[in-house]
């Protein structure tokens, strides 16, 4: 009786624990170098001869950092896919005169 009390147990954990215990394993990922901040930025495309050129009237242009960089976050920054969080400070009472 005790080993089904046991699995059962082993079976219940994981779903009554949700994604809290997930959320815990992969908090630090999003501070450790991503493989997109590798990537670096390539040539404008050359035409060969004889073929027509793509339309780049709509084309998308990254806008260069104007400033200086951000610093790396730390450990107890929050990352940017993470939500916000809900708890609103109550604001102080106004003095009365």
């Amino acid at each position: 009786m005790k080993f089904r009390a046991a699995w059962a147990l082993a079976a219940v954990f994981p779903v009554l624990s949700g994604c809290h215990a997930l959320r815990a394993l992969t908090a630090e990922s999003c501070h450790k170098p991503q493989p997109y901040q590798k990537a670096a930025s390539v040539p404008p495309l050359k035409i060969p001869s004889g073929f027509n050129s793509p339309d780049t009237a709509n084309a998308l242009v990254v806008p260069a950092l104007k400033g200086p960089t951000p610093p790396p976050p730390t450990a107890k920054d929050p990352c940017l896919d993470a939500p916000p969080s809900y708890v609103v400070p109550h604001p102080m009472p106004a003095p009365k005169d």
